[in-house]
């Protein structure tokens, strides 16, 4: 699953069924997942370890069983932990067939008038029965499964509503989302600009806000520093080099926004606690 595009503008799926289905483990050079954002709603079920979705300026952990629910347009990102996890990315619109009644039920939750759960835990064994459904019918090609994905979902929704689990399993945003919104473009700038010199002043007037008040917001939304954040979102594209190119240490170092090699390999033992060229090894065997 690549996460390389800070707003998704790849389809999911096909124009004629958009929902996809994606299994990750920290094998794959997309292991964790930068901040980001996408018309689509998201499912992330959690196989094995621990899971962190940061959502909407709030944190969200996960354990094996549990699945988190995404909204559309949500900034999110999130951080593994010796964990295997799969995702469904689906087009909400998908879902609306011809019914108006269905139609009406889910333009409420997809403008969040109805906001679903961010966590679905064993203690709502129906939703979770759902969400099992949903992804035993996208992991294979069986005939009919498109039917199993999107009645499996619409259940899903129906029992959101009619059981009234309304962001019960986790409190509401602490962030306000307008101010979120102000985040999206500075996410934005890092993800086309993480290669070159990236300045608290730039993403500052970016925002809109004081550096002051950035920085304090920022690391608030993301719990982590704008530099810490930008450090890390060059090493996750430096991961994604390492494991599709031959390229030179070096030279991926540079093209990843570090001057120098020996602070880049520093950064990279301490986000990945390995070295650059371990980790090359590791992944292509």
């Amino acid at each position: 699953m690549l996460y390389l595009d800070y707003n998704e503008k790849q389809i999911h799926g096909t124009k004629e069924f958009p929902i996809a289905f994606y299994h990750v483990d920290e094998n794959h050079p997309r292991y964790e997942m930068p901040f980001h954002w996408h018309k689509e709603f998201e499912i992330v079920k959690i196989l094995s370890g621990t899971f962190r979705l940061m959502l909407s300026g709030i944190e969200v952990p996960a354990n094996p069983g549990e699945s988190l629910l995404i909204p559309g347009g949500a900034l999110h990102g999130g951080m593994p932990n010796d964990c295997v996890y799969e995702c469904i990315v689906f087009d909400l619109d998908i879902l609306f067939l011809r019914s108006d009644t269905c139609r009406q039920h889910l333009k409420r939750i997809k403008h969040q008038e109805i906001p679903a759960p961010a966590l679905i835990t064993l203690e709502s064994p129906c939703l979770c029965a759902a969400v099992s459904q949903a992804f035993d019918a996208m992991a294979t090609d069986n005939p009919g499964h498109e039917l199993m994905a999107v009645g499996a979902l619409l259940s899903l929704f129906g029992l959101i509503i009619g059981e009234k689990h309304l962001g019960e399993s986790t409190p509401l945003p602490a962030i306000p989302f307008r101010h979120s919104n102000q985040l999206k473009p500075v996410f934005e700038y890092i993800e086309n600009h993480y290669f070159s010199e990236i300045t608290l002043k730039q993403l500052s007037q970016i925002s809109g806000m004081s550096p002051k008040y950035f920085c304090r917001y920022f690391q608030a939304f993301a719990h982590r520093t704008p530099t810490d954040y930008i450090n890390y979102y060059r090493i996750e594209r430096a991961c994604g080099l390492l494991c599709t190119t031959d390229s030179p240490i070096t030279s991926i170092a540079y093209d990843c926004g570090f001057n120098d090699c020996s602070y880049f390999i520093k950064m990279f033992k301490r986000y990945k606690h390995t070295t650059p060229k371990q980790y090359q090894l590791q992944m292509k065997h």
